[in-house]
């Protein structure tokens, strides 16, 4: 038996779920459709360039979406007049930093052209798009901080996903060409943005700058060097072994998504409630929270991983014949998220329990490692290359934070509040 106060956060949970598992369908018929429509080169540049554009634009963010959530979720507000309205101090920095890049882009992409496999057509776009897409997520992050998941469900997990399949594959009918198909994928960040703006008008608080951003800051250079961590890995593939092997790399490590935005989901739907806890030095229930979630990330999750190690070679010939070579990816790639599904959430603890410095330190050795291993490996072995890279990466990313957890707080993944995920009661 559940105990009540546990209802509203299986309800929460099961909406981010169904919002990361649209968001995963959603992007990977994007693949599906790019990989079967284009050759393999015009595929690669193609999502270089949208992994590009995902990990400018989630520099740019400089992590104040999880700001806002932290501020609105009731944690630290500033009463009155005392401070600027919220969305104000934070979307002024994301606005100005976007568009400051969005200016380097189009002035620099013609030179960056040769060296990440991007045509130079597509720079343009990606300048267009970038303030839009960094945007359009820091205010969906922010309805979350208000309490609710509807917002994200409708706009993240399902407005915005199909219609960038749907955008996609109809330029892709016209028979269009790779920059034509990135603004078609872009494009629904402007009305996810408008309508996400357009619910929270008169409903967020106020706050002092320094308040805000003392908390912000140190996130934000651990979100920038994060978002580059998500992303590098395609881009140095293009780089280092050309638009061919980085479509293959792209299709073999797809199903990662649904893993990644699986703990998304959770994530999204448990951090309100863990920043309260922690904030308010409730050891018990910041434990209760983090293992019910871990063990429900590993129910949904590891069924996935398995299958997709033994079933890899079959599968991923949906995506061409040729992209069947990407089945040892398949296997890096199983073994290393399974791992990282029984480390639960492990940086949303840490960054909710106020170390935020700490996750920027993880996040830098995650990267440093990554990248390390990337300009070893993927000269030689290319695609598998890169995976091994990525693996070790992410399991520096994850491995940190579980100490760091357990030495401080006594947290762990896994415990007495893990058959809480079954419907059981934790019992003494």
């Amino acid at each position: 038996m559940t105990r009540r106060r546990d209802l509203p956060l299986a309800r929460k949970s099961a909406a981010g779920l169904l919002c990361a598992a649209t968001g995963a369908a959603a992007q990977f018929l994007v693949v599906l459709v790019v990989t079967r429509s284009l050759a393999p080169a015009q595929a690669g540049a193609f999502f270089a360039a949208t992994a590009l554009c995902l990990m400018l634009a989630g520099v740019s963010r400089l992590d104040t979406g999880n700001g806002l959530v932290y501020f609105l979720a009731g944690v630290s507000r500033d009463p009155g007049s005392a401070g600027s309205p919220v969305l104000l101090v934070a979307l002024g920095p994301v606005v100005v930093l976007s568009s400051l890049v969005a200016v380097a882009v189009a002035a620099f992409g013609d030179l960056l052209a040769p060296l990440v496999g991007v045509p130079a057509g597509v720079w343009p776009v990606l300048a267009a798009a970038l303030p839009a897409v960094a945007v359009a997520d820091v205010l969906i992050a922010a309805t979350r901080g208000l309490g609710s998941m509807r917002p994200t469900l409708f706009l993240s997990g399902v407005a915005q996903p199909l219609g960038q399949v749907a955008l996609v594959s109809t330029g892709l009918l016209a028979g269009a060409a790779v920059p034509v198909l990135t603004a078609a994928w872009a494009l629904p960040a402007l009305p996810v943005g408008a309508v996400a703006a357009r619910w929270l008008r008169g409903r967020t608080p106020t706050v002092r700058w320094q308040r805000f951003w003392r908390y912000t800051a140190p996130r934000s250079a651990a979100a920038a060097i994060q978002a580059v961590f998500q992303r590098l890995d395609i881009v140095i593939v293009a780089a280092l072994a050309g638009p061919a092997p980085a479509a293959m790399y792209t299709a073999a490590t797809r199903f990662k998504v649904v893993g990644q935005l699986a703990g998304q989901g959770l994530a999204q739907a448990v951090q309100p409630g863990l920043v309260r806890a922690l904030a308010q030095g409730d050891l018990g229930r910041a434990r209760e929270l983090y293992q019910t979630a871990t063990m429900w990330l590993v129910m949904v999750t590891w069924p996935v991983w398995l299958g997709y190690a033994v079933l890899a070679p079959w599968l991923l010939q949906i995506f061409g014949t040729s992209y069947a070579r990407g089945a040892s990816v398949a296997l890096v790639l199983s073994a290393t998220m399974m791992v990282a599904s029984a480390c639960g959430m492990v940086d949303v603890m840490l960054i909710a329990s106020g170390h935020t410095t700490a996750s920027l330190v993880n996040a830098v050795c995650a990267v440093t490692a990554t990248i390390a291993l990337d300009v070893l490996l993927v000269p030689v072995h290319g695609a598998l290359g890169a995976a091994l890279g990525w693996s070790g990466g992410v399991l520096v990313k994850n491995l940190l934070p579980l100490v760091q957890l357990s030495r401080r707080y006594g947290l762990r993944p896994f415990g007495r509040h893990s058959m809480a995920a079954f419907g059981l009661r934790a019992t003494a």
